[in-house]
């Protein structure tokens, strides 16, 4: 009897795993009065564009690594006058002037946890109501006609294109129609936002994953010398630096240059593979953090036309630094000094 009991409750225990699992997998279920637009799976999601007459924002997968989100921002070609963008075959403008209005080539950046987050309420994509197909007074009126604002979902490959309604003071209500059936829906206010703003809400702006604390030790390289600190401290630090060759003597000009240095905040990021204004900058100073003898990160300050720029173990390329850098692109040459110098003795 007890060995049947026994066996009727690992059924049961059996039984209700695999539901938990199916659950787990299954896709979130819509709300209240919700209604699905595009109904895929997130892990079949390729990729969601928004462009207006200016500019898209792409948010996509890596081609090699399907759990990597990059951000694309991009401009659309000038325009110049009032007939719309500009010709350059009619013989109607100069060289000059067809040049100038080439946009810069696209920017690819990582994507961070809110592009995440956004990308899975993607797939799939639900409205707080469908309103059916409109006739053409009322698509004027919601301001669907003439908008030049678009919408791309590539799921699997294949891709389901919107209109977007013109904004008017703002975002105001974002309805948008299907272009394959001409059937228009009320989006919820959350979602389009961020890709409007995407250079400032979807980018992932840190230097480094890890913190202080996570190493200990750092070498500092400049002016073709290099020293090595053990470091002591975690955040919100900052952290205690010794020099190798006199561990009992904590260096107090390295620890508050050093934390100068971490607190590097980015003015811009550059996209991968794009290189600044006249080429690869130069090299100022690098600092490569270590625990247990094992690489944990880097970053690297070089001096290039437009200025200082800094990359790191993280950022997809470099990333242009604010005005003020010269001082502590100077002082580096001082930190990695050997004792007897750095100290004037």
């Amino acid at each position: 009897m007890k060995v049947r009991d026994l066996a009727l409750q690992g059924a049961l225990a059996g039984v209700a795993l695999v539901a938990a699992f199916v659950v787990w997998q299954r896709e979130p279920s819509a709300g209240p009065g919700e209604v699905t637009v595009v109904d895929a799976p997130v892990r079949a999601l390729d990729s969601i564009r928004y462009e207006d007459d200016s500019r898209f924002v792409d948010v996509f997968r890596d081609a090699s690594t399907r759990d990597r989100l990059w951000v694309r921002l991009g401009q659309k070609a000038w325009k110049t006058g009032s007939g719309g963008a500009q010709d350059t075959d009619a013989g109607t403008a100069d060289a000059g002037a067809a040049a100038a209005s080439e946009p810069l080539p696209p920017r690819e950046l990582r994507g961070n946890d809110v592009a995440d987050k956004l990308f899975s309420r993607f797939a799939p994509l639900r409205a707080t109501r469908a309103l059916g197909e409109l006739d053409a007074k009322k698509l004027e009126e919601v301001g669907l006609t003439t908008s030049q604002r678009k919408l791309t979902v590539t799921v699997g490959g294949k891709t389901r294109v919107f209109t977007l309604a013109s904004p008017s003071g703002g975002w105001g209500t974002p309805y948008l129609r299907s272009e394959d059936d001409g059937r228009v829906y009320l989006l919820g206010p959350a979602l389009l936002p961020d890709l409007e703003n995407a250079n400032s809400r979807l980018v992932d702006r840190r230097l480094h994953t890890f913190d202080l604390g996570d190493f200990d030790s750092v070498v500092i390289t400049a002016s073709g010398g290099a020293r090595t600190f053990s470091a002591t401290g975690k955040a919100p630090g900052p952290v205690s630096l010794a020099p190798e060759e006199a561990p009992e003597r904590p260096d107090e000009f390295a620890r508050n240059w050093h934390d100068r240095v971490w607190r590097l905040i980015p003015i811009d990021f550059l996209g991968r593979d794009e290189l600044p204004a006249g080429g690869e900058p130069r090299e100022s100073f690098r600092v490569e953090y270590r625990r247990a003898g094992a690489p944990v990160g880097q970053v690297t300050v070089a001096k290039g036309e437009e200025g200082f720029f800094v990359r790191t173990e993280h950022t997809t390329g470099w990333a242009k630094l604010h005005a003020g850098v010269d001082a502590l692109a100077e002082e580096a040459a001082r930190v990695t000094a050997p004792v007897s110098a750095a100290s004037g003795k």
